[in-house]
């Protein structure tokens, strides 16, 4: 059992880098798609206006995926499991 656990150790330090890098990198990426979201958004309204309905349609979708509701919520969904697989190795080794 202690061979598994100094096996494990390697992948606990692996794993605590990759969520920290993950964590800022996506908190930078949430940002940028809530600027995207709006100007997708505002580009839509002007489609909508000037009487392209199928292209306002297709922006407020892409506007969807970029929102907080879309990838960012996958993004943020993944990271959770990537940190929740780093505390379950941490207790491995410590427990």
């Amino acid at each position: 059992m202690i061979i598994l656990k100094i096996l494990a150790a390697p992948f606990v330090v692996a794993l605590t880098l990759t969520v920290a890098i993950v964590s800022f990198l996506y908190c930078v990426a949430s940002a940028l798609c809530h600027i995207g979201c709006v100007v997708l958004t505002l580009l839509a309204l002007v489609l909508f206006i000037g009487g392209q309905a199928l292209g306002g349609v297709v922006f407020l979708v892409l506007a969807f995926l970029v929102s907080p509701f879309g990838i960012p919520a996958i993004a943020d969904w993944l990271m959770g499991r990537l940190n929740s697989l780093k505390y379950s190795l941490q207790s491995f080794i410590t427990g």
